[in-house]
């Protein structure tokens, strides 16, 4: 009699399974995604899902990481100190704007979206992720002798969190964009250029 030699099922891909949750995530928004949709995405049983990530919201938040990691505005390299200040910040705008359009299905910057979400655990996750990016650029505005840093890391914050939000809204990067420079422009009285 003949034996039938059952094939073994493949390893559970932890990190690709972020990388799956994180599309998920970025296309739809944390409240709109459930378990089951977590769940068939990965091809796994609820069970295994909460193994090998805790929580939804854990989930959640390992993909908020993977994000920062792989798609997040590269501040560092904009926001260098020997830059003019109107100038590199008019850039981070324009380059969020690209950023946040350049998918079909992922728009918006995913950290700022979480921001807004319905749960509160999640929404915690990633207001507490997004105060690395804002400690940089608040940084930068204190060097570059802003009249106001506070007010000004408000402003540029505010710009950035509504050119992600109207990107989710459909808007073009050409249409954000014109809007992005405009912003960039309103900084001229903000900062004392060449002041000792």
């Amino acid at each position: 009699m003949e034996t039938k030699i059952r094939k073994r099922r493949p390893a559970f891909d932890r990190e690709e399974g972020v990388a799956i949750a994180q599309g998920l995530f970025h296309e739809r928004g944390y409240d709109t995604v459930g378990v089951a949709d977590l769940c068939e995405a990965l091809r796994i049983a609820p069970p295994s899902l909460y193994a090998a990530y805790g929580s939804k919201a854990e989930l959640f938040n390992r993909a908020m990481k993977r994000y920062v990691e792989t798609d997040f505005l590269p501040l560092d390299t904009i926001l260098k100190p020997d830059r003019e200040p109107v100038v590199a910040l008019t850039e981070l705008f324009v380059k969020a704007t690209e950023q946040y359009t350049r998918h079909d299905k992922w728009k918006g910057c995913m950290v700022t979206e979480g921001m807004r979400a319905d749960d509160e655990t999640a929404r915690g996750m990633a207001t507490e992720l997004a105060k690395g990016g804002s400690h940089i650029i608040g940084q930068y505005v204190r060097a570059q002798n802003a009249k106001d840093p506070e007010r000004v890391t408000d402003y540029v914050l505010m710009t950035l969190r509504g050119l992600s939000s109207y990107a989710c809204l459909g808007y073009s990067m050409e249409r954000l964009t014109g809007c992005a420079t405009m912003a960039g422009r309103a900084l001229d009285c903000d900062f004392n250029t060449g002041a000792a």
